[in-house]
């Protein structure tokens, strides 16, 4: 990377010598509406004057160099990450007193400082770019809001005969990793067919190193079993080296020479090993042929289209390799409405590829404006030449235009879902009686046997049904009275929403009712998902309102409605009691909608909480005494297990045969022999 500056500052004034708006490159400029006026200053809030004095008060030092800028508010969090081939006409942009987009507007308006990076070219600034992004996540930025990893193949490289295993994250592992696959079913359906026609073994190191005898797999013909020598390491290295060929496009070479082989052995009289190559063939068959679509002429591409239906976007991507579909996925980022899907488009592709291996070809359904630094981008990132293309015609732009039929389908899918759920939340805010249908609703369930392993449990749903990413639980500490359930609430709402107090006050300005612009634009502030609840249920009767009630209004949050949910007569759904709201305890209709939405939401709060006890309840079940004692970690408890054998063993073991064992020394073999024999 080029030389790297950073500027920061707060509220400079003017330069004499900023630039004037026509001096600067349209190609520079910021999104702006087609022929709209230029805007004066004189006629706008007070706000936007402050924040384009801020930034103009840089432009006098910013160097007619690539790089990055980035933007601050007065609190210091990120509101928008761009890059620029020329630093000082992009930001002077900002600062020209041009008419933008309500959005920018806004932005602009909150900018109390900024700064920037520059780096050698326009290609390290996309790089930069990207990653920052990510990273901060900054407001007004086009966002992936699909934070789930994609599964590889993995054939590790790390050990003598190598593993074939689904793989997810971070890729530090020594070996070949092959993907992505859109999800982890076509992984294990790739796997099968592999195990089958290659015999590789998908056991993990260490049941390897403990195998006495073949495991069912080798029985069933589905692992070569090298880990008892029923095949040499060498012979199987051969099978590892044939499915990294075939997975890396070369599975026409890999067919003939199986075929070959099986009319060797056939010719030979040696029918047993025929037909061992032919299960081989058939299954790599399988593998080939059971895609939903395969191409011809494309070996190896991912396919992105994007469609834009009421203000928002969704983005289609189909991954092929080895000329076959392995799946797709369709993401939603979050985006300014007015933004062109083509920019929105170029965005996604630059975040995506940030944690990812780009393929050669990189297929697009919009014709980008720097596709040119964008495939450079991606070629220096993976170290050879990556095309990024939208076609016009031939098999390609068949891809591009299934990926975008798919695309336009999702988003419509997700559109009706949303209306479906934006009408449950109007119901339910109608049912008690709430000023506004609630954006954000929490329901907390407590789950434990007799006391032990007690979890309680949040679940959060939205507009967008549940948010699974906000859900949270939370570990009764011993101090709370066993099989106190009033005290399990206490503490639950006491330790969520004495750190909700702390980081983000006790008024949450993304929950409060929007203000909307002239045109009726919404801002990705009022768009963004509120960290506050409008509503909170609590599943109990009078009592856990009651405990919940105190909690709130001694944390200071007593204006968040809330309401506790008792079952009915018999425990029969459509007869629940609810307790709050500032009314006596009541009854919603049987066949009222947001009864069924409430039933709903508290059995998602029930399951959840008692998910999380239960695997709770596992780790301790299968936890082991000497985890508890202090100095003994994996090297001494295993060097304690080899020793004595047994647990109990170690248990009734002297200090003196404690002192004994290897790596033990008689301060470790006192502190074991005292957590055993207290007197």
């Amino acid at each position: 990377m080029g030389t790297i500056a950073y500027m920061r500052s707060m509220g400079r004034e003017r330069p004499d010598d900023m630039p004037d708006s026509e001096e600067l490159e349209l190609d520079d400029a910021i999104p702006v509406e087609d022929e709209a006026p230029e805007a004066d200053l004189e006629a706008v809030p007070e706000k936007l004057k402050a924040g384009t004095a801020v930034i103009a008060g840089f432009v006098r030092n910013l160097p007619n160099a690539p790089g990055v800028y980035r933007m601050f508010d007065a609190a210091g969090d990120v509101l928008y990450i761009g890059k620029a081939k020329n630093l000082k006409k992009r930001v002077g942009q900002y600062a020209a007193g041009r008419a933008h987009t309500n959005a920018v507007a806004r932005m602009i308006s909150e900018t109390s400082q900024m700064e920037f990076v520059t780096t050698g070219t326009e290609t390290e600034a996309l790089l930069l770019e990207s990653n920052l992004i990510k990273q901060l996540r900054p407001r007004y930025n086009v966002l992936l809001r699909d934070d789930k990893s994609f599964p590889y193949i993995l054939l590790t490289g790390d050990h003598a005969a190598p593993q074939i295993t689904k793989h997810r994250g971070s890729r530090q592992r020594k070996g070949d990793y092959f993907g992505p696959f859109a999800s982890a079913w076509a992984v294990k359906r790739t796997i099968d067919a592999l195990q089958k026609a290659f015999l590789l073994r998908s056991c993990s190191d260490s049941y390897y190193a403990n195998r006495t005898r073949p495991c069912l797999l080798f029985q069933i013909k589905r692992c070569a079993a090298p880990c008892t020598g029923e095949i040499s390491v060498e012979d199987y290295g051969r099978l590892a080296q044939e499915a990294k060929s075939f997975l890396s496009g070369r599975a026409s070479g890999v067919k003939q020479e199986l075929a070959r082989r099986m009319q060797d052995a056939a010719e030979a009289m040696e029918f047993e090993t025929a037909a061992r190559y032919r299960d081989r063939l058939a299954a790599l068959s399988a593998v080939t042929s059971s895609q939903d679509i395969n191409t011809q002429g494309v070996q190896e591409a991912d396919v992105f289209a994007i469609d834009e239906q009421a203000g928002q976007f969704c983005v289609e991507i189909f991954f092929f390799r080895n000329f076959q579909n392995w799946g797709n996925r369709a993401m939603f980022p979050r985006a300014d409405r007015n933004q062109p899907v083509a920019e929105v488009l170029a965005s996604i592709i630059a975040q995506f590829y940030d944690d990812k291996p780009a393929p050669k070809l990189v297929l697009i359904s919009h014709e980008i404006e720097d596709v040119e630094v964008l495939a450079a981008a991606l070629s220096a990132r993976m170290g050879h030449r990556v095309e990024v293309a939208a076609p016009r015609r031939g098999e390609k732009r068949d891809l591009v235009e299934m990926a975008l039929k798919n695309a336009r389908e999702a988003l419509g899918r997700k559109l009706a879902d949303t209306t479906a759920q934006t009408k449950l939340l109007a119901a339910l805010g109608v049912a008690f009686g709430l000023e506004r249908a609630p954006r954000r609703v929490e329901v907390y369930d407590n789950s434990h046997i007799m006391g032990t392993n007690a979890v309680g449990g949040m679940v959060v749903a939205g507009p967008d049904g549940f948010m699974k990413t906000h859900y949270r639980t939370f570990n009764i500490s011993a101090g709370t009275i066993a099989g106190d359930d009033y005290g399990m609430m206490r503490e639950v709402l006491t330790r969520r929403f004495s750190r909700l107090v702390k980081e983000s006050g006790t008024e949450d300005p993304v929950s409060s009712p929007a203000v909307p612009d002239g045109d009726g634009e919404a801002s990705p502030s009022d768009t963004a998902f509120p960290a506050w609840p409008d509503l909170i249920i609590v599943d109990g009767g009078k009592g856990q309102y009651e405990a919940a009630r105190a909690v709130m209004a001694e944390i200071g949050a007593a204006h968040v409605p809330l309401v506790a949910i008792a079952k009915g007569e018999d425990r029969n759904a459509g007869r629940e009691t609810f307790f709050g709201m500032g009314r006596e305890p009541f009854k919603l209709p049987p066949r009222d909608p947001a009864l069924y939405f409430i039933q709903r939401l508290r059995d998602e709060a029930h399951r959840f909480a008692i998910g999380s006890h239960r695997a709770k309840r596992k780790r301790d079940t299968m936890k082991n005494p000497l985890d508890e004692i202090a100095g003994i970690g994996p090297t001494r408890k295993r060097a304690l297990l080899l020793h004595f054998g047994t647990l109990k063993a170690i248990q009734r073991a002297s200090l003196d045969d404690l002192a004994r064992a290897p790596g033990v020394n008689l301060a470790t073999a006192k502190a074991v022999h005292d957590y055993f024999h207290e007197n």
